[in-house]
This record gives structure tokens, sequence and C-alpha cells, in this order.
């Protein structure tokens, strides 16, 4: 008995000493910051609608004015095919990345500009602080779930 005592607690002071291997997170922000940078020029290049829908994951959520929840990537595309969308820009500055410990998971926040046409065709300039959660696909991709 004394010696299954004995094995047992070896065996649990050794592995409570083992070093686990840490995931270096410094490339993947780098993925998630270009991820972020290709959402960024979408949304310049071919519209709001377009990227919003292209980089959503299809359980993404997006919160917008009155504290309005859209869930699911077909109801963000639906969301954003207001004409108002259609001509609105937007720009923003990532100001930090954050990467879970095991590499599935990030979040994002910076300074965003959106401008918009309102109803009587004057632009309009909103500033603000965007936070996203963004989550890696099964293809190695970046899709966010929350913005």
């Amino acid at each position: 008995m004394k010696k299954i005592i004995l094995v047992f607690t070896t065996m649990l002071l050794l592995s409570c000493n083992q070093k686990q291997t840490q995931l270096d997170l410094e490339p993947i922000k780098k993925e998630v910051q270009k991820a972020e940078e290709a959402f960024k020029n979408l949304a310049q290049t071919k519209g709001i609608p377009v990227a919003f829908y292209e980089f959503a994951d299809q359980n993404a959520v997006i919160k917008r004015e009155n504290d309005t929840l859209i869930k699911g990537k077909e109801n963000i595309k639906l969301y954003y095919s207001d004409q108002k969308y259609k001509s609105a820009k937007v720009n923003w500055i990532v100001d930090v990345v954050e990467v879970s410990n095991d590499g599935s998971m990030a979040y994002t926040y910076g300074k965003y500009v959106w401008s918009i046409k309102d109803f009587q065709g004057k632009e309009r300039e909103f500033k603000g602080v965007f936070h996203t959660v963004w989550k890696k696909q099964k293809d190695g991709s970046w899709k966010y779930t929350w913005d």
C-alpha cells in the first residue's frame, strides 16, 4: 500500500512540474489584424453591406441603434440592404488586438467614423469606439461573431 501511495504521489508531483507549451500569440494577432484590414478595405471598396456580410460568422450578432441586436449572417445582410447603407462610408483604426490562449477567438477595438447622408442629402458623420469579437473558422480564416 505504501508503494502505491508513493508511486501515486510521485506521478502527481511530476505532472504538476511539467511546463505547459505556450502558444505564440503574436502571429495570430497579426492574422486578426489582417482580417480587420481586409474587412475595412472591402467596406471601402465594395460597400458596407458586402463587407458586413462577407466577414460575418454564420451566427454573428451586431448591435445597432437603440441597442437592437441583429442575429445571424442572413439577418445582417437584410439589415444592411436598407438604401441608406448603399452610399454610407466607414473607416476605422484598430487600437487593440487580443487573442485567446488557444488562438481560436480574438477581440479588437478602436475608433471608427461613419459618414452617411441624411434624408435631406446632407452628409452626417458619427464617431465612436467599436468592439469586435472574432472566431477562427475551420478553414483558418477569421469571421466576426460580435460587432
